[in-house]
């Protein structure tokens, strides 16, 4: 049986995650890290994707991003591979990072925008990583543009 289609338009917002196979990190030190944000902000310029938030923790991330022309499948088949192979490539591994499939959760942008992007930079502080989201430096809360996401956390 063949998987489902995503469902891909003009101008969609979706919360996207994807985990490490077997729940294994997907990050194993701060150039993991760097590297993934390269190929994001790549993925961002080359498919004219719009990152609203993402947030990296240890063994999956989370991305709010829009796609003003439809092409979800393609950009994500870009950041995941060839994240899997710089980061196999790093640590001398072959095989999966990530386990199955991608989740995308389409966003209403009108009524979900905001509290989506403070759920995303609040997940270190949920995990107990850290005491505020200020303190997780590999989440856009920090980020100039991510302004409106300030919030007591």
């Amino acid at each position: 049986m063949t998987r489902p289609l995503r469902l891909e338009f003009t101008g969609a917002l979706y919360h996207l995650t994807s985990r490490g196979d077997r729940r294994e990190d997907i990050f194993e030190d701060d150039n993991d890290r760097e590297a993934f944000l390269a190929i994001l902000n790549d993925v961002c310029s080359n498919d004219n994707w719009l990152c609203h938030a993402y947030c990296l923790m240890s063994n999956h991330y989370h991305l709010l991003i829009e796609t003003p022309d439809a092409n979800l499948a393609k950009g994500m088949r870009q950041l995941n591979g060839v994240y899997t192979q710089k980061f196999n490539r790093a640590h001398a591994r072959v095989g999966h990072v990530f386990q199955g499939r991608y989740k995308a959760i389409l966003v209403d942008k009108n009524n979900y925008l905001v509290e989506l992007a403070r759920y995303i930079v609040l997940n270190p502080v949920r995990a107990g990583m850290v005491r505020s989201a200020r303190d997780w430096p590999w989440s856009s809360y920090r980020a100039p543009r991510g302004w409106w996401l300030r919030l007591n956390g």
